[in-house]
Parts: C-alpha cells; structure tokens; sequence
C-alpha cells in the first residue's frame, strides 16, 4: 500500500519510473533481482520530490550511478531505487570543470581531453560515473578522485543542499564522507591544467591499453574485488594461493587477474558472495592477512 501512494505521487508529478527493474540490468555484473521500482530523476527538484515522497511513506532508498562496484541481492532491492543517470551536464569554464554526479567518468574525461585540460587521465577506463567515483574515492594508475576535484555539492535526507570544498569531503582510499552519511553527491567541481590534447590523448589511450591487456573486461564483473590490503596487493595473495579460475557456481576468480571475480555467464550474487567467502578464509589460514571487498553489496538478504 506504501509502494501504491509512492506510485500514485509520481504519477502525478510525472515523475519517470518503471516497476520490479531488473537490477542485473543496471550493474556491470549483470547479476541481480528487481528493484519494487527504479526512479529516473530529470532535476534536483525532482530528487527533492522522490525523497519526500520516501520519506512520508517510509520507504527505504538507494542511489543509483553505473553499478560497477555493485553487487545486488538476487532476492533484488527493496523500495526504491534512484537513477541519477540524467543529471550529467559537464561545464567548463577555464580549468574549473564543473559536472552532474550521473555523468559517466568516461564521458567526462573524453570532454576534458577536446577542452586540452589534463589531470582526470587516470581515471580513463573506470567505468562509473562521476558521482560514484567522487563516493568511492575511485582510482587507477597512481591517480585518484581527490587529486582533482576541489568542490562538491549534496542533498541530504530532508532535501538540503551542502556544499563541500576538498577537505571537508574526507576523502581517502576508497571512502568519503559521502559513503559515511546519507549525502546524495548532485555534482562534482574539478581543477585541472592546461595540457596538450594529443598528449593528454595518448596518455588515456595507454592507461586504457594496460587495463584491456591486463584485466578481464570481456566478462561482467565489478572491477577489483578486494581493496588493497596494506603491504599486499590483493591480486597477488590470491594467484599465490593458487585461486585463479576457482569457480563457484557461475562466478570464478579470473585466470587473467586474479583480483577480479568475474560473472561466467550465468553467476548468481549467492556465487558471488561464496566465492569471495572461500577467498578471504584461504587467505586468512594461509598469510593472516583480512581481504575487505571493495565491492558493496546491496539489496535483500
């Protein structure tokens, strides 16, 4: 009944949705059940809206970007599940670059590269959006988010929106502030340098060669499974213990990178979840060393 009132108010504000949504749809995992209903939001007005109306019939929420460190329940999401996939305007003014939390990472790095600023090559290949990379602190090669961005803005849960400048944002490796509060990133402000754009060019095309030679793209999966354990690489302590191509169910550790579990085709989140179960007790009996998924895992239990 709560989920008909939500319904029935976004219907009347014309608010786009689409009920029990696939989220196997929207992860780059490919695994997942439905969302009760997956909410497109066209402005920030809109998200106000949707929050309100969550929040008067006491439905839960969870924030939607591209799904690439996603892993959601098969049994799906319960309530709703908002996609901020249209709030991706890029706006450059000098070396200020100013973007919408859904714009895809790749976009936004290919936009900056015609404009011949420099300093987001790293991020070339991270298959996110803005949004979930300023949350997740994402990285690659040497570079992470905090070395380019210098503001942010949010909405909190009664629809207030805050303003952060780089500090005030906590990030570190793979956390936020965002990822500790219940902070909805709107858009992401960035300082970068004037740069050559053939050079800048070459440098994303090889950042992007090394990740297509050395990791497993043609498989679904969530990019690196594990965050770097101090003093280890993940990828390394698992090849050590002779996990590469292990299976479980539909998932496996891929015989490319070993700090990748990939989706075979067919792998349930329960594949997934036992799989990454067996990875970190070997690595436990065998080094005593704690592997912590950099994966999230949402959804019902």
């Amino acid at each position: 009944m709560k989920l008909d009132n939500f319904i029935n108010e976004l219907s009347n504000q014309k608010i786009e949705y689409v009920l029990a949504e696939p989220m196997s749809r929207h992860t780059t995992f490919k695994i997942g059940g439905n969302a009760d209903v997956l909410v497109k939001v066209k402005s920030v007005d809109e998200l106000k809206n949707v929050l309100a109306f969550a929040k008067e019939y006491d439905l839960p929420y969870f924030v939607l970007g591209k799904g690439s460190n996603l892993l959601v329940s098969d049994k799906g999401i319960e309530g709703v599940v908002i996609s901020l996939e249209y709030l991706n305007d890029i706006k450059i003014d000098g070396n200020t670059v100013t973007c919408g939390a859904g714009a895809g990472l790749m976009t936004l790095c290919t936009t900056v590269q015609k404009a011949s600023l420099s300093g987001l090559e790293f991020a070339f290949g991270i298959p996110g959006t803005v949004g979930g990379a300023l949350y997740m602190n994402a990285g690659a090669y040497g570079g992470e988010m905090s070395q380019a961005v210098v503001g942010a803005t949010a909405l909190d849960a009664d629809g207030n929106i805050k303003k952060f400048d780089l500090d005030s944002m906590c990030l570190g490796y793979r956390t936020s502030v965002f990822k500790n509060t219940n902070l909805i990133i709107l858009s992401a402000e960035f300082s970068l340098k004037n740069g050559d754009k053939q050079q800048i060019k070459a440098k994303m095309d090889d950042f992007f060669g090394r990740r297509r030679d050395k990791q497993p793209l043609e498989y679904p999966s969530a990019g690196s499974t594990f965050k770097r354990p101090e003093g280890y690489f993940a990828g390394a302590l698992i090849e050590q213990n002779n996990l590469k191509g292990v299976s479980c169910g539909g998932a496996q550790v891929s015989e490319k990178h070993a700090g990748f579990v990939i989706n075979t085709g067919n792998a349930t989140a329960a594949d997934v979840k036992n799989l990454i179960k067996h990875i970190q007790k070997t690595i436990m009996d065998s080094d005593g060393v704690e592997l912590e998924p950099e994966v999230i895992f949402v959804g019902r239990e």
